[in-house]
């Protein structure tokens, strides 16, 4: 077997210093005079997210970014990546691959236990493979990114090994992700709503109450020692405890950290952030997502945009650049590719994607929509040209909101009649399973380039056991499978970088997404809380490293 890393350790402390100040970079500064030089152990911790609350905390049932967010506090993953999105060590101490790329061996950190004295070994790493994997656990994201993983072995009590159906280029990337943490098998024999309430860890806090619509208690866990290779300390958190509320109205949630009732807040509108950056007693993680951008995914199944003509005509109808910059003040940049701008091998693709309304004109003429009715949309065969677009109050933001408005009211100069239907998270995910949208925002975030696969191959157009289909597009093209399947097998960068700018270019060409800007990760912190950063895996705050100045 090829090795492919074999030695864990902890970062010098200068060395993860200098990483925090680059993850804080473009922050306020602290009040002169209250920097310390040395953490200090204790305290209670308030965050107050705005994101959907989790209607379950284990992150392997369905597997969406609230979940990430909070079980991040308490779970951890066979490996982690580094601020340069290199693979280093976490649950796993190191791994091999084998030449054919259909086996892998992880071995594990020795003495680990998890925090109901169930010890990590190899068989609990298969029972969670085997969780993520069963159709009753509902799995979506987890479920998905080990499709390939045909079987597990326990080699020894610390090696456990992975056989594959194909070589999957993007497995330690997807290993690294907290929907694929690593649980108590034990507790997993529990019935999933006890899992649900309270998962069982390793981390460095522990679930001890959940009082739902209201917030989630983490405590210490006293005994940890399993932190991942690049944090600043070793031994127990120094936080005694987090209270992780839910506070759904973002100027509410800003008025709680101005006054000091909550130390960091998540989902934070642009508005705010330039406010915040004035203030000498907050600072801003800015911290953007990997894998996909933010987009709007044009649902070629169906009509309108089952034709590529009025794909494209939709797509050029649509102002967004004005509208990214009079709403997001600077906060975000206007994407022009299918992938995150952390992705070093995202395609951008400027000139498929400016606002000519001439041209989307002349698009819908020659598709046929050349009438149009007495409120000015455009008519083909008595049917109005109908946008149906699903918008998920929990997900979206105020001003994004106001962004799909803002196109809203530009692709009707062209003729469309874009209907936004706000709901709410359960109600989005029924309209997308019933097929009930024509176009949708639907972040996804998977760590690496082999999220096109997950998002535009056609097999995903089929349901994960949790009802949710990750191609939302419901593209159906061979020859972009192809280079998809192809990249997510081939080993060789280079070449796999190929594989993914021609299907970029395939798949951007077709006009089956409109780039808008990066999934967005921006926190406020009271500048007393000190040490925090975002894990560079899905950029999810952790709180392990962190400890409070007062």
């Amino acid at each position: 077997m090829q090795l492919s890393t074999v030695s864990r350790g902890v970062l010098p402390l200068a060395t993860l210093a200098a990483l925090s100040a680059l993850l804080l970079a473009g922050c306020s500064p602290s009040p002169s005079g209250t920097s310390s030089s040395q953490p200090v152990s204790g305290g209670t911790l308030t965050y107050a997210s705005g994101d959907a609350e989790p209607t379950c905390l284990d992150p392997h049932v369905g597997g969406n970014y609230p979940q990430a967010l909070v079980s991040t506090q308490y779970l951890e993953s066979l490996v982690s990546l580094d601020a340069d999105g290199t693979v280093i060590p976490w649950l796993a101490d190191s791994w091999t691959e084998s030449d054919d790329g259909l086996t892998w061996e992880f071995t594990l950190v020795p003495d680990v236990v998890f925090t109901d004295g169930t010890p990590l070994d190899a068989a609990a790493v298969q029972a969670n493979v085997a969780h993520l994997q069963d159709p009753e656990t509902a799995s979506s994201t987890g479920y998905l990114a080990l499709k390939k993983v045909v079987a597990t072995e326990a080699v020894s009590p610390e090696v456990v090994r992975f056989t594959l159906s194909a070589p999957d280029s993007a497995l330690l990337e997807s290993l690294s992700q907290p929907w694929l943490s690593i649980e108590s098998p034990t507790a997993l024999k529990r019935t999933q709503d006890e899992n649900c309430a309270a998962p069982v860890g390793t981390g460095p806090f522990v679930v001890t109450d959940w009082v739902k619509q209201d917030s989630i208690t983490l405590e210490r866990n006293e005994d940890y020692s399993s932190p991942p290779a690049d944090a600043t300390h070793e031994g127990v958190a120094y936080l005694e405890k987090i209270v992780w509320r839910f506070i759904p109205e973002s100027a509410t949630r800003y008025a709680a950290l101005q006054a000091g009732e909550v130390d960091v807040i998540d989902n934070v509108q642009p508005d705010t952030i330039v406010q915040a950056e004035a203030s000498d007693s907050i600072r801003h993680l800015d911290a953007p997502r990997p894998g996909a951008s933010n987009r709007i995914e044009l649902n070629s199944s169906t009509v309108p945009f089952n034709d590529p003509l009025v794909r494209e005509a939709f797509i050029r109808s649509a102002n967004v650049d004005d509208a990214v910059t009079s709403l997001f003040q600077g906060t975000a940049e206007r994407s022009y590719s299918a992938l995150s701008s952390v992705e070093p091998l995202g395609v951008s693709a400027p000139d498929l994607f400016g606002y000519e309304p001439d041209e989307a004109d002349g698009l819908l003429d020659e598709a046929g929509w050349t009438e149009r009715d007495s409120d000015g949309y455009r008519v083909k065969d008595g049917e109005r040209l109908t946008v149906r677009f699903p918008v998920s109050t929990n997900q979206s933001i105020p001003a994004e909101q106001s962004l799909f408005e803002q196109i809203q009211a530009t692709a009707k100069e062209t003729g469309f009649d874009l209907v936004l239907e706000p709901m709410d998270l359960s109600s989005w995910y029924a309209a997308l399973a019933a097929n009930e949208y024509n176009a949708v925002s639907a972040p996804y975030t998977k760590v690496g380039p082999d999220v096109l696969r997950i998002l535009y191959h056609s097999s995903s157009i089929v349901p994960a056991p949790s009802g949710y289909f990750a191609n939302l597009s419901q593209v159906s093209d061979p020859q972009l499978d192809t280079l998809l399947t192809d990249a997510s097998q081939e080993s060789d960068a280079d070449a796999r970088a190929a594989l993914f700018t021609d299907a970029q270019d395939l798949l951007l060409g077709g006009y089956y997404l409109l780039p808008l800007y990066d999934q967005q990760n921006h926190f406020l912190l009271d500048s007393e809380v000190e040490g925090t950063r975002a894990l560079p895996t899905v950029s999810a705050p952790t709180f392990y490293d962190t400890w409070l100045n007062r």
